[in-house]
């Protein structure tokens, strides 16, 4: 196990994945953990290691928490994430909260409406269900949109919203 070793190991994700850094760090350290435990090596001797890869990643800019958040918040928009579903998420990957605040303020314009639609046109909920069963539906359906992180008052207004709005087609 060489410094070489897990740099190219970490190129390799980058080349092929984005990531924060933390991920990067847990996967090195998955990969070391592997390595020592067929070599009867212990892997807290290489930490050190792991770290120093992770730093030169993020000093040559391979790695950038902001930038990560930022990509994955446009893409969690568009799917019809909430806010509080994303900054889960972000927190899952590594990502710290004041990253994941700044980066859900600076998209904020009106992105929690549109991907409270999106997510509803998503699941065929409120407006985008069948006509016939909407009514009955209209409980199950606000549920669905609380479980998704939504606020009541955003489920409500896009559960009851008209579905022959223009504005509606156009979200």
């Amino acid at each position: 196990m060489t410094p070489a070793y897990l740099e190219r190991a970490a190129l390799y994700y980058l080349e092929r994945y984005g990531a924060s850094a933390e991920m990067l760090r847990r996967v090195l350290r998955r990969r070391v953990e592997t390595r020592c435990r067929l070599r009867g090596e212990a892997p807290d001797d290489f930490s050190e290691m792991v770290e120093a890869v992770v730093a030169r990643a993020l000093g040559a800019g391979l790695v950038d928490d902001a930038a990560f958040a930022a990509a994955k918040v446009r893409s969690l928009r568009r799917r019809g994430g909430s806010a509080r579903a994303i900054g889960a998420k972000l927190a899952a990957k590594g990502v710290d909260r004041e990253t994941v605040g700044a980066v859900l303020a600076e998209q904020e314009d009106g992105s929690e409406d549109e991907a409270a639609f999106a997510y509803a046109r998503r699941r065929r909920l409120g407006p985008f269900r069948q006509p016939s069963a909407r009514a009955a539906a209209r409980e199950r359906d606000l549920a669905a949109m609380a479980r998704a992180g939504f606020a009541l008052s955003l489920a409500r207004r896009v559960v009851d919203a008209d579905p022959e709005e223009d504005d509606l087609a156009a979200r």
